[in-house]
């Protein structure tokens, strides 16, 4: 396996795109778009799978800091990205389903499916903050429910342009959505930490991609769980990894994620500069060979 092929089951979970306390390295503090083009260049051609960006209309206050108050609009973000790389793949990880009727993520990501030559990933979720379901206008309760019919709603609307769904939340038909995603099927990975999140995933998606669960609680979900076949689970890697200072730590790390069952692991990388960060990415790739 080449390290190109190696690299393309790592992922990038994006520095400088939120700052979640204690998760975040001081030079994101004043980093910018500069800087996160350059780290988005290097792992695009380094052959890392993907990178990340997150969601976040408005934190309230009180909540930032727990949760952080750092978060760069996703579609902006991933559209600059899009002309700066090549191959990588963006992915959203991930939106709130409540926040957004079905055809608006179909319009606006399938127009980043269009720039970017067919690289989108949408990472969905329920979401959990009901103060920005208030603030949004959006419903809290039953909001699963509600999830689950856009999730359906968004399967047969993306890539198409005359979409049209008749579910318990959704409704419509007679419409052009154009332009609308290249790809036949954009992968959608759907975020939890629950197991009704992975039935969720198997139900209606393509991949799980969840959160603060250790890996022990993973697998055993998953070994619970009948997976269809190319079904993605990307996991963690947690802490942020040092290839250049600890390779045989970063190895052993990413191992245990992979044998908890991820397909894909997402990573950070300790660094204390955007150059730093690319040096770090380039000893990854290499350590990615020795990671099967």
């Amino acid at each position: 396996m080449s390290t190109l092929q190696a690299a393309a089951r790592i992922g990038i979970s994006s520095p400088i795109v939120t700052a979640n306390p204690g998760a975040h390295s001081p030079w994101e503090a004043t980093a910018g778009i500069a800087e996160l083009a350059r780290i988005a260049e290097a792992a695009d051609r380094l052959g890392f799978h993907h990178l990340t960006c997150s969601e976040h209309v408005a934190v309230p206050t009180a909540v930032a800091a727990e949760r952080g108050a750092t978060y760069w609009d996703p579609l902006a973000t991933l559209g600059y990205l899009a002309a700066r790389t090549e191959r990588i793949r963006l992915a959203t990880q991930v939106l709130v389903l409540g926040y957004h009727h079905p055809l608006e993520i179909a319009k606006r990501y399938g127009t980043l499916d269009v720039v970017s030559g067919g690289r989108l990933i949408l990472g969905l979720g329920v979401g959990s903050l009901q103060q920005e379901f208030d603030l949004l206008g959006a419903t809290f309760e039953g909001r699963g429910d509600i999830a689950d019919d856009a999730l359906a709603a968004l399967r047969t609307s993306l890539g198409r342009r005359t979409p049209s769904y008749d579910g318990t939340h959704f409704s419509f038909r007679d419409l052009v959505v154009e332009p609308h995603a290249v790809q036949d099927a954009v992968p959608l990975w759907i975020g939890g930490r629950t197991a009704r999140s992975l039935r969720r995933a198997v139900t209606l998606g393509d991949g799980w991609v969840p959160f603060g669960l250790g890996l022990d609680a993973l697998a055993s979900m998953l070994e619970r769980t009948e997976l269809p076949d190319g079904f993605e689970v990307v996991l963690s890697a947690g802490a942020p990894v040092d290839p250049m200072g600890d390779p045989d730590g970063t190895i052993a790390r990413i191992r245990r994620v992979r044998a908890a069952g991820a397909t894909r692991v997402s990573t950070a990388v300790h660094a204390e500069s955007a150059s730093h960060y690319c040096e770090q990415l380039a000893a990854l790739a290499a350590l990615s060979e020795d990671i099967d």
